[in-house]
């Protein structure tokens, strides 16, 4: 049976390392017979260009039909004069909403290759392996908001429920790891994350007794993020947290381009995207990573699919390319010749065992 993909290219680099993550699917679909069909649709400032909506029903219909949902980026300097409630992120936001994804699955781990590319000490790095859940419909997000000349204000809120599921989407995947989780609020000022560190104490303690369990402040986490990688296994955190955090810990990572992410519900499509942004002043120039963007067609291939196997060879696909010390500009050294987007990508082709 096949698998239909949605493949919401986006807006900036989002058509070209979509366009790679894509040549990457297919060419798996056909090694492992997957049977994967993709079909595109608009989303963000694409859609607004089009039809006037960042999230069109057309594509809301056809994300809730498909087995996986790819997205390259959205938003961009062209669209920041749209009227708030239709900006390029809405749509994305209200993607997720609609299609229930709550948990949004960060990983991030050093390559050996790579470890000149972070400005942190190697002996910083060594063993950093950590996957971030983020909790991703809820907080201040989708809070209450309002503007005026004078003042504004956006409310932060959560819902026990909201807070057990996405720690037991966390514990269960720490306990496929090292059996470590961190959970991260601002239990000391903010309510919601009262409420968070009392839900989340409740679960581990009644659900997941074997896990090692750690609660952090989350400045206090952004500092430990930096001084002790590789001490954290699954981190789960808010929305707005959990945003900030892991762009903080690309940099372990050494770019942002190199970073995956999956957005997972109870059940129906996963929504799979690079952590980056549009990144409008390179775009159109074959300049951007698509590590990112093949990396989490690997985690479509896990998640989604259940071809494990077919992950872990595009994954091996990736590591290779960067162990040749073939390079984008974002990570190549100085004075390293870099190679373009579509040529990276025709690299992990290349090197795709299956």
């Amino acid at each position: 049976m096949s698998r239909k993909i949605v493949v919401l290219a986006g807006d900036g680099v989002g058509p070209e390392v979509s366009a790679q993550a894509v040549r990457v699917l297919e060419t798996v679909s056909d090694k492992a017979n997957l049977d994967l069909e993709f079909e595109p649709a608009l989303l963000g400032g694409a859609a607004i260009d089009a039809v006037g909506s960042p999230l069109p029903d057309e594509t809301l219909a056809a994300c809730r039909a498909a087995s996986a949902v790819f997205l390259g980026a959205v938003g961009g300097p062209k669209w920041d004069t749209v009227p708030v409630e239709i900006r390029p992120e809405v749509g994305l936001l209200g993607l997720r909403k609609e299609l229930g994804l709550f948990a949004n699955l960060r990983p991030v781990k050093t390559i050996p290759s790579l470890v000149e590319a972070s400005p942190l000490k190697n002996e910083r790095l060594a063993g950093v392996d950590i996957v971030v859940v983020r909790e991703l419909t809820g907080g201040i997000y989708f809070g209450k908001r309002s503007r005026s000349a004078d003042e504004a204000f956006d409310t932060c809120e959560y819902t026990v429920g909201e807070i057990e599921r996405v720690c037991r989407a966390a514990a269960v995947l720490a306990r496929g790891r090292r059996g470590r989780i961190t959970s991260i609020d601002k239990f000391n000022v903010l309510d919601t994350s009262r409420l968070w560190r009392e839900t989340a104490s409740r679960v581990f303690r009644a659900e997941f007794p074997d896990l090692e369990v750690e609660h952090l402040l989350v400045d206090a986490a952004a500092m430990h993020l930096l001084s002790r990688p590789a001490d954290f296994d699954v981190m789960v955190t808010e929305n707005m947290f959990g945003d900030i955090l892991t762009d903080e810990a690309s940099m372990l990572a050494g770019s942002m381009g190199l970073l995956p992410s999956a957005s997972l519900g109870d059940g129906g499509p996963g929504l799979y995207e690079p952590i980056h942004g549009s990144a409008p002043d390179i775009a159109g120039r074959n300049a951007a990573n698509p590590c990112g963007a093949i990396l989490s067609a690997a985690l479509l291939l896990r998640h989604s699919c259940g071809a494990d196997d077919a992950a872990s060879a595009v994954e091996a696909a990736v590591d290779a390319v960067l162990a040749d010390g073939i390079r984008t500009r974002d990570i190549a050294a100085p004075g390293q010749t870099a190679v373009g987007t579509a040529e990276f990508g025709q690299a992990v082709v290349e090197r795709l065992a299956l």
